[in-house]
């Protein structure tokens, strides 16, 4: 089934036949943090053409990757058993790809997805577990996310809801992230934006989600 044939034969070789496709990625990555409908996916990927989509979900469903399923009176998308177990792939290629991020260009936007799963690549599972439980309310462009950390547990869904720390930051919190940028100085240069919490706890956040660039 797979559009492109290498012509070798290898482990390797099959996963690119199977998921190395142009979008093909970005929509196992969407999926990952939940089940979604063909217009949902569309949303969170805003340049990739109809066609293009229709076809990769094709490819994908026949690779046994995601399947559809009825939900709510609508088909939502969702990845199968063997579809997830490409989760830690997909973390480790957005950690590596981590340290080569620059500037963001005019063009580019953050979506809750991409957000969502930057910080699930960036979350530190040990540190975590040594602190307080903490609920964050984070507006990144547009994604507009509600982190709660719970020791080892991290749960990232959309909306609002009690927190400790609320704050609004563009693409650079990625330079909190990586280290890059000290809190204290990423509020001093209005990177991040203190809306409710004590300062103290964007030095928390920082140290939980931290991805060395």
């Amino acid at each position: 089934m797979a559009a492109r044939d290498y012509g070798q034969f290898g482990g390797i070789t099959r996963a690119l036949e199977l998921v190395g496709e142009r979008w093909a990625l970005l929509i196992v990555r969407d999926l990952l943090v939940g089940p979604r409908r063909y217009g949902e996916l569309a949303g969170g990927l805003p340049r990739i053409p109809s066609n293009i989509l229709a076809a990769r979900l094709k490819e994908l469903q026949e690779a046994g990757v995601i399947h559809r399923m009825p939900r709510s009176r609508v088909i939502v998308y969702e990845l199968t058993p063997y579809g997830r177990e490409l989760e830690p792939a997909v973390l480790a290629l957005g950690a590596w790809g981590f340290k080569a991020l620059d500037e963001q260009r005019e063009e580019q936007i953050i979506t809750p997805d991409s957000m969502t799963m930057d910080l699930r690549t960036a979350f530190r599972a040990n540190v975590a577990a040594e602190l307080p439980a903490t609920a964050y309310s984070a507006r990144v462009d547009s994604a507009e996310l509600l982190i709660r950390v719970d020791g080892s547990a991290l749960e990232v869904t959309r909306g609002e809801g009690p927190v400790d720390f609320a704050f609004t930051a563009g693409a650079g919190i990625h330079r909190l992230i990586s280290g890059e940028l000290a809190p204290e100085r990423a509020i001093a240069t209005g990177v991040v934006e203190v809306r409710h919490g004590r300062v103290d706890l964007l030095d928390r956040f920082a140290s939980t989600f931290h991805l060395a660039a």
